[in-house]
């Protein structure tokens, strides 16, 4: 028997996962991304505890599973995308690393909108700029925080950090480096002008030699391995964006479906044989089945909102919950259910970590009233995270040249029936759920093209992937949330000369 390994590292949970060849899985270990926010629009993490958390996860799956190590075929990892991730020419972290959902760097991004650049770089990239990608967080700790860059060694993505913690070796993935304005998509490569253009020309030597999903990357170290029980040389591979995994694992393998990731992001995507330009699509990247390139509509507006609200607006739910051995997220799905459907719930802007809609929006309840109660705003968090999707989704229709059967759902929503109920509803378009979790079976599925034991990506899908029965939305539930959601855009508009006024408040 023969055994893949997947690491996913997101912005809301870490999680290691053993699989056999056929998709089976074995053993689960996660634990939630301890987040730091100690100012608005900055969001990090301890790098040194990101390695402490995936050693201790591979422990945990290894230790569960009782296999035999030495038939682990190796291992994988995705990681949320954009974000950066500093290492010291001595290998150890330059700082926190910044995750996905920061947007300290939405200033600069608005210069290089109104200076041109933005303009010259697309011609290479395909894609705008986002305050959370590289390219804009290393423009900001240039002008304010030097000193993080004064012994620089590595530039890594989230994953791409992780795996050099496991081996030593510095490589960077493709998809994830040609999906933060960092890679030319015509060349398939860094570009020193492209750098220069964003004025980090200096930094192209920072960057790890560059690599696709299925290269070999190195081998567990025999301080990882005293660590973890995994045996040393165990052969790590590139992995992939976490949405590169997450689009493969929901058996998205070619130009037809449409994967939507209801996570810490957005994530609205669809794959395509050449790059989408005319800045018809937000984000190409290129795809871990490198025929394809990844077409993207995404922001940090998604389940996120929910964690956030469960944990800190309803902290004594989710311990009395917990104390009582019930799952939160269960009970909140009893509650949004006994909701009458013609009962009114609040318009809600799912934009807790940044907004899809104006880079200085928040998030707010807007019609409250007080018969409400927790449900109804637990209801309006619900519809507020799939209207972000919609408006997503409506852009992304625009430069698709192929009908779409399904929407494939992955992330925390798509463990939540009445969730997916909405999205089919809201969207009018069957959504089909994954039965395993799909980060690190995409990761796993990696290892089995890595390996040689499946020919390409579409083969591997065939077999691991298992996608639950369509839930097909009810055509009665149209109207109503066709007007919602006109209201919701109606909304946005009418809010969005005050938010910059509200910005310089916080």
């Amino acid at each position: 028997m023969r055994y893949y390994i997947g690491l996913d590292n997101g912005g809301t949970n870490i999680k290691a996962c053993i699989f056999t060849q056929e998709g089976k899985q074995i053993a689960l270990a996660q634990k939630s991304t301890h987040v730091i926010s100690t100012q608005a629009g900055m969001v990090e993490i301890d790098m040194n505890e990101t390695k402490a958390v995936n050693l201790m996860l591979l422990k945990q799956v290894i230790d569960q599973s009782k296999i035999n190590v030495f038939d682990i075929s190796g291992i994988a990892i995705c990681g949320h995308g954009k974000g950066l991730y500093l290492v010291s020419k001595d290998g150890k972290p330059c700082r926190p690393g910044i995750l996905s959902g920061d947007t300290r760097a939405q200033a600069i991004v608005d210069r290089w909108n109104r200076d041109g650049t933005s303009e010259r770089i697309y011609k290479k990239t395909y894609q705008k700029i986002m305050a959370s990608q590289a390219v804009a967080l290393l423009t900001w700790l240039k002008e304010n925080e030097p000193k993080s860059l004064k012994n620089l060694g590595w530039i890594f993505e989230c994953k791409d950090y992780v795996r050099f913690t496991l081996t030593d070796t510095a490589k960077a993935e493709l998809t994830d480096y040609s999906g933060a304005n960092l890679v030319n998509l015509n060349t398939r490569n860094y570009d020193k002008d492209l750098l220069a253009d964003f004025g980090l020309g200096d930094f192209i030597d920072n960057l790890p030699p560059l690599v696709s999903s299925t290269d070999y990357c190195g081998g567990i170290t025999a301080e990882v391995a005293k660590a973890t029980g995994l045996k040393e040389g165990t052969p790590v591979f590139g992995g992939m964006f976490d949405i590169d995994a997450c689009a493969i694992a929901v058996h998205v393998a070619d130009t037809q479906h449409i994967c939507m990731i209801a996570g810490t992001w957005c994530m609205n995507e669809f794959l395509s044989e050449e790059p989408i330009g005319e800045h018809k699509i937000a984000m190409n990247s290129i795809f871990c089945d490198s025929r394809y390139y990844l077409q993207e509509e995404s922001s940090p507006t998604a389940a996120v909102n929910l964690e956030w609200w469960v944990k800190k607006i309803m902290p004594e739910f989710y311990t009395q919950c917990k104390r009582e051995g019930k799952n939160p997220y269960q009970e909140i799905d009893n509650q949004i259910s006994s909701i009458p459907a013609d009962e009114f719930y609040p318009i809600f802007f799912p934009f807790i970590l940044a907004s899809n809609a104006n880079p200085y929006a928040k998030s707010c309840f807007i019609g409250m009233s007080y018969y409400q109660e927790r449900k109804h705003l637990l209801k309006s968090i619900f519809e507020g995270v799939i209207f972000s999707h919609r408006y997503h989704l409506e852009k992304l229709l625009s430069g698709k040249k192929t009908d779409t059967p399904s929407i494939r759902l992955a992330g925390g929503a798509a463990n939540s029936k009445p969730w997916v109920q909405m999205f089919a509803d809201i969207t009018q378009i069957p959504v089909e759920t994954s039965v395993t979790e799909t980060g690190t079976l995409g990761c796993a599925m990696c290892v089995g093209v890595a390996t040689g034991d499946y020919p390409d990506y579409e083969s591997v899908a065939d077999k691991m992937s298992k996608i639950r029965k369509p839930i097909v939305p009810d055509p009665s539930k149209k109207a109503f949330y066709d007007r919602r959601f006109e209201i919701y855009k109606k909304l946005l508009d009418d809010l969005d000369p005050i938010w910059k006024e509200i910005e310089v408040l916080s």
